[in-house]
């Protein structure tokens, strides 16, 4: 087993959300573990980030408490504005980069004004050098453009702000 296959191996298991995997070859054992939470923990560091003034008490005094005041506290006008006209979000269902069109030389997939469909592309976000197409899954009018392009994203990270329409 060369380096190569093995990266092969961590981008299948990546790819297919595997969290335990062994493989036993020529007398070399594998075994690759992966917690399920992983993901989880970097939308809470993001969210203290934003909210970067909260005092330090806030955080012990209710570990469940803190994450409500932080998702308040950032996101208050977006999700008064979704309120307001049915808008809905697209979160980023990884961590990697955020690109617009499928190369440099090329269009972006939408733009603000744009209207989209059920399934239409919406972006790309590489991660682990896949390029993994983001859909829309609602029917509407591109309100907002969250990331820049070629901006990494977190798990969770609003890309769209979308309009059902």
């Amino acid at each position: 087993m060369d380096l190569s296959d093995l990266k092969d191996i961590l981008r299948i298991l990546e790819k297919q959300e595997i969290t335990e995997f062994e493989l036993e070859q020529d007398g070399v054992k594998l075994r690759v573990c992966r917690s399920t939470p992983a993901p989880a923990p970097p939308t809470p560091i993001s969210a203290p980030s934003v909210a970067a003034g909260a005092p330090v008490t806030a955080p012990p005094a209710a570990a469940e408490a803190a994450p409500a005041a932080a998702t308040d506290g950032a996101p208050p006008p977006k999700e008064d504005e979704a309120a307001s006209d049915g808008s809905a979000e697209v979160p980023s269902p990884i961590v990697g980069t955020f690109y617009r069109a499928p190369d440099p030389n090329s269009p972006p997939f939408v733009n603000v004004g744009d209207h989209v469909q059920v399934g239409q592309v919406l972006c790309i976000v590489e991660a682990m050098k896949l390029m993994n197409e983001i859909e829309a899954e609602v029917a509407g009018e591109i309100v907002k453009i969250h990331p820049e392009n070629g901006q990494p994203v977190q798990y969770g990270d609003s890309l769209f702000t979308i309009r059902p329409g």
